[in-house]
């Protein structure tokens, strides 16, 4: 694989990513959504057809790594860091687009929900005795959740802790079926097999978090929601940002070093 064609590959194949993940999430938070609460049910399995459509779209470029994380662990495992750097930055690129086409998708869904007073609240909200919870929060705005990750708990071990361990079980269920055939990227099977894992950790891991298990899935999507003239979006956390950064990386580390020691 050249170096263009990794780029080319996860720029495009995480944009599509973030498109559907971030897509789901805004169809169930955003009001004026025929989804409107549909659930966790429907964000999990969401986040899963969207990893498995990614992998489809990016593998035979990339090889369809999608995640910083996981190429971290790669590149732990076999002791290759030549194409980090590009791998990285074609994720983070991907992530920041496919937020912003989240934004455009949902347009005048952002706009009434941001500016319905029993979300933001304000003189509506009172006049309705509607207590705006969303609108309390000091970190974290009233569509944020559409974008990035954040904890239902805020505690700072146990955020790390868990995301963490939801990477360690993404990356070893990724390292033990093989990524790469031989440089042409996952089989048919491993894409399936990738998305299920994905479900299940939103499933049995996401509710402490959000699961992120993904630094790019988080750290593009925030920065957009910073940078998007959203009206009343609140704030973007950025006291949690981190978390959702350093959690993936550390456990892609981990269970790299597992791989090393138990599988190959």
């Amino acid at each position: 694989m050249s170096s263009s064609d990794i780029f080319i590959g996860e720029t495009i194949g995480t944009a599509v990513l973030i498109l559907l993940g971030g897509g789901v999430c805004a169809a169930v938070t955003l009001k004026a959504s025929k989804a409107r609460n549909a659930g966790w049910l429907a964000i999990t399995f969401g986040w899963g057809f969207a990893v498995l459509t990614a992998v489809y779209i990016s593998a035979p470029l990339s090889g369809a790594h999608l995640n910083p994380a996981v190429t971290l662990a790669l590149a732990i495992k076999d002791n290759d860091w030549s194409n980090l750097p590009i791998y990285w930055a074609g994720q983070l690129l991907g992530a920041l687009i496919g937020a912003a086409l989240v934004w455009v998708a949902y347009y005048g869904q952002f706009h009434a929900h941001l500016t319905d007073h029993e979300i933001v609240g304000g003189p509506g909200a009172q006049a309705t005795k509607t207590k705006a919870v969303e609108a309390q929060e000091t970190g974290a705005g009233p569509v944020l959740g559409v974008f990035s990750t954040g904890p239902e708990v805020r505690n700072v071990v146990q955020n790390l802790a868990t995301e963490i361990i939801g990477t360690v079980v993404l990356v070893l269920a990724i390292l033990t079926q093989g990524l790469n055939d031989n440089g042409k990227g996952l089989g048919t099977i491993g894409a399936l097999i990738t998305a299920l894992v994905v479900v299940s950790i939103g499933l049995s891991l996401g509710g402490p978090t959000g699961y992120a298990i993904n630094p790019a899935r988080d750290l593009g999507p925030r920065i957009v929601h910073a940078l998007l003239p959203l009206p009343n979006k609140g704030g973007s956390d950025w006291s949690y940002a981190w978390i959702p950064v350093a959690g993936p990386l550390i456990g892609a580390a981990i269970a790299a070093g597992i791989y090393n020691v138990a599988f190959a």
